[in-house]
């Protein structure tokens, strides 16, 4: 904290010396302008150089008159430019002087290679610059100030691009936005040793990131390049810890967005930008979990196509999601197990142990997998199809989950939220095979709040009109999710189950089997509250190397006791849910936190 506030202040003073350059070269600007514009070019030219600088040759020069009054013009021109320079943010001031300083250069060039007749005060005659009495202590000053001002106030300029931007997801123009990425920035400042910062700037210098990626995704409409992350010096394929790749308090922000109506004063009041900068731990686990998981999908974005079982790609999905985020048991993870529904599957599908399905070409699949650090879980899913008669159909779901978004906000109503997504949803319509089907939403599935190691924590969005009317409250966290069907736009649990989930209030029941009573040790160590799948029970290393080994802790002859646990509500199964087969659901989500100030969609990336 000392450090960081070191940088602040270092930051401060190289802005304000700036602006005072900004001012200062306005002040010497405007005098000179005003003598010439209240006497003439011709007087003016005299008072400011001198009465033997004007010659009878001269005062009748027509080039002499229209060249004064266009300096006087400059002039007016860039004392204005600089005084409203000030009131500007870093960024812009900073291209302001830079530009200011071309501008005095290539005068000063123009004077040095004027012809003698026409280069006449305040243009210097082929004795060149230092022959001109004006324009050594005017334009030579303004460049010295304005060249120190960009050299100091340079650094608060430099703000680390955030995650959701890995494509510029943050809103560069929002103040939180800005706060948070110049904590980034002044976490480096951390008050070290001269030594220690040059071994630190050593290693920084390896990372240094060495382009923004060149890997299409092998799917339909994801933006950018699956190996993004290695701008910030991530291999490819991913192999470093996320933990590794940022220093404490630097992971990127998410996307900013501004509350609206009654809540856009949120973002400049006082008291809860000082609520929102005490949350700031809390926000930098999510930020972390949100970039393991960026990077982690990006990486499955890579390898994701047709003939690729689900089995493969479930388990290097889940892998990669325990090598990035340093994989240690409940306290950082997986968030759930991996879902894969494809087509007429709508959610809480992933293969058991045996199942052979491939992903075909005529495939539509939403891929659901979570990251979870201390319990604050990140849920994101996104939808895979290879053949564009699907865009529409994938534009739909995606558009919905953004309005979804963009109308959540504190004290906004759940129902509210529903209805906004259903109008966007709903007006769309897909052509498949000749047959024209209009995008429902899938009424009887929501989006949902959560807690610390709470998948749903109680509040659902709705994503169809009506509905609950309860309010979103300031510091929860979202997952606001959307699927569109061309069914009936109704599911039902159907298919083996996979998916478990020990019940968040589970009541203390007396377990009379030994197997059961094993089964529930195993899950409250390795899982906890959070949701688990079969394969997992069935790994050498039973779900986490971290709390058992890499051998020995497989579950055998489980199933009966999985199935006592889950008849005494101790555990809730949770089977795929369908809609009619033949027809094809999409799925996309993202994580939100109703920050105090703002809204931030943590998990947005440049894929979607």
């Amino acid at each position: 904290h000392t450090g960081r506030r070191a940088a602040q202040t270092a930051r401060r003073m190289g802005t304000l010396l700036l602006d005072i350059a900004l001012f200062v070269s306005a002040a010497l600007l405007i005098p000179p302008a005003f003598i010439v514009a209240s006497k003439g070019p011709i007087d003016g030219i005299r008072e400011l150089v001198g009465e033997d600088s004007i010659t009878a040759y001269d005062e009748e020069s027509y080039v002499l008159k229209h060249i004064v009054f266009i300096d006087c013009a400059k002039n007016w021109f860039l004392a204005a430019l600089y005084l409203a320079a000030i009131t500007m943010e870093a960024a812009a001031k900073e291209k302001v002087a830079i530009l200011a300083i071309l501008l005095m250069l290539l005068i000063g060039a123009v004077q040095v290679i004027a012809p003698a007749k026409e280069s006449i005060a305040p243009y210097p005659s082929l004795e060149g610059i230092t022959g001109n009495p004006v324009f050594l202590p005017i334009c030579g000053t303004q460049i010295v100030l304005l060249t120190l001002g960009v050299l100091f106030a340079s650094p608060a300029t430099k703000k680390k691009k955030p995650a959701a931007t890995e494509e510029g997801a943050a809103d560069a123009n929002d103040d939180a936005a800005e706060d948070d990425a110049d904590d980034a920035a002044e976490a480096n400042d951390d008050g070290e040793p001269t030594a220690a910062k040059k071994k630190k700037k050593k290693r920084s210098k390896k990372k240094k990131p060495t382009g923004t990626g060149s890997k299409e995704p092998l799917s339909r409409l994801l933006g950018g390049f699956t190996d993004s992350y290695v701008r910030y010096g991530q291999t490819e394929p991913p192999t470093i810890p996320v933990s590794k790749l940022f220093k404490a308090d630097a992971f990127p922000v998410g996307e900013i967005q501004d509350y609206e109506g009654g809540n856009a004063k949120r973002v400049t009041d006082a008291e809860k930008r000082s609520a929102d900068r005490m949350q700031e731990g809390l926000w930098n686990k999510v930020r972390h979990a949100s970039e393991v998981h960026r990077q982690v999908r990006r990486y499955a974005q890579s390898f994701i196509k047709p003939g690729l079982s689900l089995t493969e790609m479930c388990e290097k999905i889940e892998q990669k999601n325990r090598d990035l985020v340093e994989e240690s048991g409940l306290q950082a993870g997986i968030g759930f197990p991996t879902g894969c529904s494809i087509n007429h599957i709508a959610a809480h599908f992933t293969p058991n142990t045996g199942d052979t399905t491939i992903i075909q070409q005529g495939d539509v699949m939403s891929v659901d997998f979570g990251t979870q650090i201390e319990g604050r879980i990140i849920d994101c899913a996104w939808t895979v199809a290879f053949d564009p008669k699907y865009d529409k159909l994938l534009e739909a779901v995606k558009e919905a989950t953004n309005t979804g978004i963009k109308t959540a906000g504190i004290d906004v109503r759940l129902c509210d939220v529903g209805e906004a997504v259903e109008e966007v949803m709903e007006s769309y319509e897909v052509e498949l095979d000749g047959k024209v089907f209009p995008v429902k939403c899938v009424r009887n599935l929501n989006g949902h709040s959560m807690g610390p190691y709470q998948i749903h924590a109680g509040k659902s969005v709705p994503i169809v009109k009506g509905g609950d009317a309860t309010r979103m409250e300031e510091g929860e966290f979202y997952a606001i999710e959307t699927f569109g069907s061309t069914g009936r736009g109704h599911v039902v649990e159907d298919l083996e189950c996979s998916h478990y989930m020990k019940n968040f209030h589970a009541p203390h029941v007396p377990l009379r089997m030994p197997r059961a009573k094993k089964l529930l040790s195993h899950i409250n160590k390795t899982f906890g509250t959070l949701a688990f799948c079969r394969r997992w029970l069935e790994r050498p290393d039973g779900g986490s190397a971290a709390v058992h080994g890499a051998q020995g802790a497989a579950q055998e002859k489980y199933l009966g006791a999985l199935k006592n646990l889950c008849d005494v509500g101790i555990v809730q199964p949770y089977p795929p849910l369908c809609d009619i087969k033949g027809s094809y659901v999409a799925q996309y989500e993202h994580t939100v936190l109703m920050r105090p100030t703002c809204k931030e969609v943590v998990s947005r990336g440049d894929d979607f």
